[in-house]
């Protein structure tokens, strides 16, 4: 470890020593007293798409909810290191039930909504919580096969569904909260007592990664794991001001509790919570958050959107006007890279086509006042942050996995440089074994897996390093770039080793392409399984004359498209060595997507999944 990261690494622990969560909302919810905390769309009608309207807690207010939760759970006779389980969308009670779990010293964890029946009952058999707050009727039957499966489940407190019945396990959410303030006003100091009681080593939350093959495995991370991460995280993005957040992503994932939830509680924030990403755009107009998180595929649509309108413009004049300040915004941006200095003459150009056509791009998407935008969970398409820069924004491409608490590496205003995750966050490092894959050390790093020494075991070696499943190369200048997955590469008949996620990154550059998936293992060439975008594959055919309203399942055999991804296919080949090429492909009748299994809550490809449920589809294209 080099000196520089030795230091680092002190001074930051000084700043955290002895600190945990509790006592870091504490200074928050005192500094920022009434100021909005959290804002959701609960009780607004949203059943004709986005509308105006949000309900709003302050941060001191928060912090009293939290407290009365925090009495509620040590009255249902919650204990220290108890886990309590939160299936929630976002909104304030997902937020105040975790801080409250936290407040009681017991270990919160955030459960994915789209978890089938018995993948909960995997959860919760494994973890066991002692209490289980649930939104919905919907989370409710997932829920059911689960209560048999452990006897530790004293307690369901349901947010809006209707308690069963003769049941005394379960209460109402404002039956609950309404006893612990109750309980409060008797029993303060045992409370007071409990939260002081936690130190920064013991367990703040347990996160079952959603994973893409098996059962999911818990992650257990400390209260020091996660506020070194705040902390380093804060030193790279260094971000100014009074920020406003948009909260989409689950709170089941890593990134999104540590944005959405954990750094926000540290430095103060208006986190605002969205329940269904489908109104992501919505949000993003009236919001205009100066901070800004999405998983790539976020990234894609919204390019994938703007590129289909630009593409639709007619007048040739407009459009080289567009291409012209496209071009000045990318030569700006990557005049940045690295902390180089952009040149006077070309500051005057970007200020002229940012004045003329780029600010007002921008401001259409809502991302006007956005000053630090990011992208993690898998590599981002170097055309689609590419696009971006053209924009005049620079996407701050991020690295790092649950089980390293987020982020290990960052890009920031520092420390950028495009196609790259960035360099090693501070105090934080980074190497590569021999056959290239990713390692981390640092005080991020996760306790191991929950009531799993094997895998934890297997995890992290006995020299203290993460052995992250991922391939990487690391430049002279310390920036990161990830390759793909260990285990998703491709070893061809022939012995070539293929990133399929860099093919795939590049035929999900056309914008009728939803997902792709490419395989090769063991085979003599690559093949690839494509689906159509639910939202622009239906534009780009009615500018090619199909009638309004076919399906995506005729879409995907219409002659007209099929030759369109052609077109994408021929795209990607030409940017691909020979080994590499698309030899075959197949435009499939159907979307992936999270609840249909062939994605994880994140949108990532749960590629077994796939192979198995399309094992039809390959063996045609090989035949």
């Amino acid at each position: 470890m080099s000196t520089d990261t030795l230091a680092i690494r002190a001074e930051i622990e000084q700043e955290i020593a002895g600190l945990t969560l509790p006592a870091a909302l504490a200074r928050t919810a005192e500094a920022e007293g009434e100021r909005p905390a959290y804002s959701d769309k609960v009780g607004v009608d949203l059943s004709a798409g986005y509308a105006p309207g949000w309900r709003t807690v302050g941060w001191a207010e928060l912090r009293e909810q939290a407290l009365d939760v925090a009495g509620a759970l040590l009255a249902a006779g919650v204990r220290p290191g108890d886990r309590v389980a939160l299936m929630a969308s976002n909104r304030i009670e997902h937020v105040v039930a975790d801080l409250g779990a936290v407040h009681a010293a017991a270990v919160s964890m955030s459960v994915y909504n789209t978890l089938s029946p018995d993948q909960v009952a995997y959860v919760a058999g494994h973890a066991e919580p002692t209490v289980a707050v649930l939104e919905s009727a919907d989370h409710l039957a997932r829920w059911e096969r689960a209560l048999g499966a452990t006897d530790a489940l004293r307690t369901i407190v349901l947010i809006d569904a209707e308690p069963p019945a003769g049941d005394d396990r379960f209460v109402t959410w404002d039956a609950f909260v309404a006893s612990g303030a109750a309980w409060r006003t008797e029993h303060a100091a045992e409370l007071e007592a409990r939260t002081a009681g936690i130190a920064p080593d013991d367990p703040l939350t347990i996160l079952y990664t959603s994973g893409t093959t098996g059962n999911p495995k818990g992650v257990v991370l400390t209260h020091h794991a996660v506020l070194y991460e705040c902390a380093c995280s804060l030193r790279v993005a260094a971000t100014t001001g009074h920020n406003d957040f948009i909260s989409y992503l689950p709170f089941a994932h890593i990134a999104e509790r540590t944005l959405g939830m954990y750094i926000p509680q540290v430095n103060g924030a208006h986190i605002h919570l969205i329940a269904d990403p489908a109104l992501l755009l919505g949000a993003l107009g009236e919001v205009h958050p100066t901070r800004f998180f999405g998983v790539p595929r976020v990234w894609e649509k919204i390019k994938t959107g703007i590129s289909a309108k630009l593409a639709a413009e007619t007048d040739p004049d407009k459009r080289a006007q567009v291409e012209g300040a496209l071009a000045v915004g990318l030569e700006y941006v990557e005049a940045q890279q690295a902390g180089a200095t952009v040149s006077p003459e070309l500051e005057a150009r970007f200020q002229a086509a940012d004045a003329g056509l780029l600010a007002f791009l921008r401001a259409l998407l809502g991302l006007d006042r956005c000053e630090w935008a990011a992208s993690a969970a898998a590599p981002m398409p170097l055309e689609v942050a590419r696009f971006f820069a053209g924009l005049g924004m620079r996407i701050y491409d991020v690295y790092g996995m649950t089980e390293t608490c987020a982020a290990v590496t960052s890009c920031g205003p520092d420390q950028f440089r495009l196609g790259t995750v960035g360099r090693a966050l501070p105090g934080i490092e980074i190497a590569l074994a021999e056959d290239g894959e990713i390692l981390a050390r640092g005080p991020v790093v996760s306790q191991g897996y929950y009531r799993q020494p094997d895998a934890t075991a297997a995890l992290i070696d006995a020299d203290g390093w993460v052995h992250t499943g991922d391939i990487g190369e690391l430049d002279e200048d310390g920036f990161l770039k990830v390759v793909d997955r260990k285990k998703e590469m491709i070893i061809t008949s022939s012995g070539k080793n293929i990133a399929p996620s860099n093919i795939e990154n590049y035929l999900k550059e056309s914008p009728i392409v939803g997902h792709a998936l490419v395989f090769g293992e063991g085979r003599p060439y690559v093949v690839a399984m494509l689906t159509l975008d639910a939202e622009i594959a239906p534009l780009v055919a009615t500018q090619l004359g199909i009638p309004a309203g076919t399906s995506l399942a005729e879409l995907a055999q219409h002659p007209a498209m099929l030759a369109v991804a052609q077109q994408a296919v021929d795209a990607a080949n030409e940017r691909l060595s020979r080994p590499e090429q698309v030899k075959a492909w197949e435009l499939l009748p159907v979307e992936w997507t999270a609840e249909s299994e062939e994605l994880t809550p994140t949108l990532k490809l749960k590629r077994r999944v796939v192979h198995t449920k399309y094992a039809d589809v390959l063996e045609r294209l090989y035949a």
